[in-house]
């Protein structure tokens, strides 16, 4: 198995094979915590223009994501995954189109494969990989905004790869070091839209062991579904 780890927007667009898009703060781990919350089937849109006519298409699907961290005017909820686990979403469909995350999936058009990635399902993506053998392992640390490394990410992508390498990192503590490094924005009172509930969650690594699939709606378009591995 050929595993490489890419990051940001053009990592993305180099994909090859089953491809990993990693977003740890905070798209896909608030996606983890609206599946584990019923949510059915969740659309991941890189525009804006496109989430709001698919809104407008089925009112009954929610608007979550953000641009610059912040909710975007006119959504039902922004990308915060301690928001996002309160909520009741049985059976729901969502639209979910952030500055990184979904940016990525977009991006990612020579991958044969697209799951995504974070913390807290990184254990359930190297099994579900493992259990592929693919010969080509794409891991993309999307970063932030797509244009600039972010260290949780790359801890993701690193600990997917040291498990499929048979030799997994001890990942939790490096995982709550970011508390001083890339996570310190949760815990700055000038930073409202990161909010301080937010970085627990996003670091509770291997609490979900499903992951987020891209499949296809009946139209062609991309849709994320929770597969238990």
């Amino acid at each position: 198995m050929d595993i490489q780890i890419l990051e940001l927007i053009e990592g993305a667009r180099r994909a090859r094979g089953l491809t990993v898009i990693i977003d740890v703060f905070r798209a896909f781990t608030l996606e983890c915590y609206l599946f584990s919350r019923g949510a059915k089937a969740i659309y991941p849109v890189a525009s804006l223009e496109e989430a709001f006519a698919m809104k407008k298409e089925d009112p009954d699907r929610l608007l979550f994501g953000e641009r610059g961290g912040k909710i975007v005017e006119g959504f039902d909820y922004g990308n915060s995954p301690a928001e996002g686990a309160g909520l009741d979403l049985a059976g729901r469909t969502l639209i979910h189109s952030t500055s990184a995350g979904t940016q990525g999936i977009a991006a990612a058009v020579h991958a044969d494969e697209i799951l995504t990635g974070s913390l807290v399902n990184a254990g359930a993506v190297a099994a579900y990989i493992r259990a592929r053998d693919p010969e080509t392992v794409s891991l993309v640390a999307m970063g932030n905004a797509g244009i600039r490394s972010a260290g949780e990410d790359l801890l993701c992508a690193r600990y997917i790869k040291s498990i499929l390498e048979g030799a997994p990192l001890d990942v939790q503590p490096l995982a709550d070091a970011l508390r001083h490094t890339d996570g310190a924005k949760f815990f700055d009172p000038k930073e409202t839209a990161f909010p301080r509930e937010d970085f627990p969650l996003c670091i509770a690594c291997d609490r979900f062991s499903f992951v987020g699939r891209l499949t296809k709606d009946e139209k062609g378009r991309s849709l994320v579904r929770p597969l238990s591995v």
